[in-house]
């Protein structure tokens, strides 16, 4: 029954993920993987900063420690030659005091060495991890580029798939009814296709009717009118008519021109 249960469990979520994914913006889901890459990027960031102050911590730690060392055994140094001289002067009590202080200065500049040999080890791991972290977040930074200006082509691919898509739809609609009050485009020009050979057929008809020949003779009885009185009206003027007269010469005299009586 268990089994069966999960099995339906999976087979539910399986299902719900693959609508999801049919239905969900390809937009928004490219934006929740950058803003996911980059809240990464983030945590990947403040891990290296905290391993590189652990570095800059334990390389401070071995500079205090190799100065106090130093310091140790310039003291352990002073000592001796202090105990030295008061040997050399016969003070044995200065002599045993400077002793025993370098003693102590030689006790705690071997424990101190001890730490400084440590601290080395220790810097050591330090810088290699923080040089590991640092080269993480220069990969992961080129990485984060990467997919950033993997973003801006996928928009636009996105965006032309959007255009390609609407051109799609606007193209197949023209050859289709848009709706059930809607002729198509096929329709109409069936319609004008139609109308146009009606009106030529007409126009057709109309030309090999009686009114068509009556009205073509008196378009021409018109033409015939109109020419006559054209001829009549240059007659009055002395123009000329269509029947072209031979010109007439005046005659020369003395080389002047005759006057014409009116």
């Amino acid at each position: 029954m268990i089994n069966t249960l999960r099995k339906w469990w999976k087979y539910l979520t399986a299902r719900a993920d693959a609508e999801f994914d049919k239905n969900a913006d390809p937009k928004i889901q490219l934006e929740q993987a950058i803003r996911d890459a980059k809240e990464q990027h983030q945590r990947l960031k403040e891990q290296a900063a905290n391993v590189i102050a652990h570095q800059k911590q334990t390389e401070m730690r071995l500079d205090k420690a190799m100065a106090e060392m130093e310091k140790l055994t310039s003291n352990a140094r002073q000592a001796v030659m202090m105990a030295d001289e008061a040997n050399q002067r016969g003070d044995e009590t200065k002599a045993i005091e400077y002793t025993n202080a370098a003693e102590a200065f030689a006790q705690r500049l071997i424990a101190v060495e001890t730490e400084v040999e440590d601290l080395k080890a220790l810097h050591l791991q330090a810088t290699e991890s923080a040089n590991e972290a640092k080269n993480a977040v220069n990969q992961n930074s080129a990485a984060l580029q990467t997919k950033l200006a993997e973003r801006q082509k996928l928009l636009s691919q996105l965006d032309q798939a959007k255009m390609k898509e609407q051109m799609n739809d606007a193209m197949s609609s023209l050859g289709e009814t848009v709706g059930r009050d809607t002729p198509s485009l096929d329709e109409v020009r069936s319609k004008i296709e139609g109308r146009l050979a009606k009106a030529q057929a007409a126009g057709d008809l109309a030309d090999s009717s009686m009114e068509g020949r009556m009205a073509e003779i008196e378009a021409a009885s018109r033409n015939v009118q109109a020419k006559a009185r054209l001829e009549e009206l240059k007659s009055q003027l002395g123009v000329g008519s269509t029947e072209t007269a031979a010109p007439t010469t005046a005659p020369e005299t003395g080389g002047t021109t005759a006057t014409a009586e009116g």
